[in-house]
């Protein structure tokens, strides 16, 4: 188990909510608190986002709140009624995140009716926006993520495991079970990926002048998620068409073989070159031979002629599938190799990528 940043920003934002409630003489400083831990996001910009939210749903719950109790009482079907018209209008204004808050915000409004109501209900919407501040302020001031680190090391490991396999299937060289479990960790890897590439998107930095290189980060990343994708769609071919690929005949069974140690080959190749642990232009170009496209279509093509009077159709076809993953995947790499040859024209630094980090 990790102590990841959230987690030590939420008991941060929490002990802050509760030290400023109480040093304003808040009567309910828990109030604060909880609206902290609804408010605390994994990045800068979705929590300038969700203040923004939070002060509009909770201007909502304090209003109905403070209607319903002047006009009908805070008896537990009233609350209950006030409750489910919250939730209609956070739905109809498209606020679905701030509905747990602001119910919050509601029943803690309506808890009293009291001479000094309106006073009440203001002291108790203040508590709760401190605590949406606090988040707020510990967010932009502790831990600022670093999601270039989380999601460069994501997409390495999810494409060195892939290229592992794909590397021993086409041998035919592994367990079955383990291969189909590894399968579904890399797929929850790609969309873990997906996702730390829109965080990483949504940083904001503090000078305009490296917007530019970040943006042309972002299509490389971009393009590694897609040939990472790429890569696992072959995989799972190879995988679910396994005695297809047993029964070609040994020239293509060959050539798929070497064409497919070639691009994997090139795909490492390439994440390396990106964070310039080789450089662009490559020293030794003679041994980066990539995908050999036309060659191994026509082995395909070949392949289907001799078979076309027999009742194998289903084996062309599983084939057809093969061989169109690895010229779709290959082709998703070259763009790759033309993206980060591309970026490092324009910037010559090295990518610095630290190691590992709690998330």
């Amino acid at each position: 188990m990790k102590l990841g940043a959230r987690i030590l920003k939420t008991g941060i934002a929490i002990v802050l909510s509760l030290y400023i409630a109480q040093l304003l003489h808040s009567p309910s400083p828990v109030f604060a608190a909880i609206a902290a831990i609804f408010a605390i996001q994994p990045t800068i910009y979705r929590s300038y986002l969700t203040i923004i939210e939070q002060i509009q749903g909770n201007v909502i719950g304090a209003i109905l709140a403070v209607v319903f109790v002047l006009l009908l009482g805070n008896h537990f079907i009233v609350i209950g009624f006030a409750a489910i018209i919250v939730i209609l209008f956070h739905l109809k204004l498209k606020l679905e995140n701030t509905i747990g808050l602001s119910l919050v915000t509601l029943i803690s409004i309506m808890e009293t009716t009291s001479m000094s109501f309106i006073q009440f209900a203001g002291i108790r919407f203040s508590t709760v926006m401190i605590g949406v501040f606090s988040a707020f302020v510990v967010n932009l001031v502790f831990m600022p993520p670093k999601y270039e680190n989380k999601l460069y090391l994501k997409i390495v490991h999810t494409t060195e495991e892939t290229i592992k396999w794909i590397r021993l299937s086409i041998r035919h060289n592994y367990d079955h079970q383990l291969l189909k479990e590894d399968i579904r960790k890399l797929k929850e890897n790609v969309h873990s990926m997906e996702q730390f590439y829109k965080m990483y998107k949504e940083e904001r930095k503090l000078f305009r002048k490296n917007d530019l290189e970040k943006s042309r980060k972002l299509v490389v990343y971009r393009q590694m998620t897609i040939a990472a994708r790429k890569a696992l769609d072959t995989l799972k071919r190879i995988h679910r068409y396994e005695n297809e690929l047993l029964q070609l005949p040994e020239d293509f069974k060959q050539a798929t073989q070497e064409q497919l140690d070639s691009l994997v080959y090139h795909h490492e190749h390439l994440m390396l070159r990106f964070i310039g642990k080789i450089p662009t232009p490559t020293p030794y170009p003679e041994e980066n031979d990539n995908l050999n496209k036309e060659e191994l279509f026509n082995f395909f093509l070949t392949f289907q002629n001799e078979q076309s009077g027999q009742e194998q159709q289903p084996h062309i076809y599983h084939m057809m599938q093969i061989i169109a993953s690895i010229i779709d995947y290959g082709e998703q790499v070259e763009h790759l190799d033309t993206l980060i040859t591309s970026f490092h024209s324009f910037h010559h630094n090295e990518i610095s990528i630290e190691g590992d980090e709690a998330e």
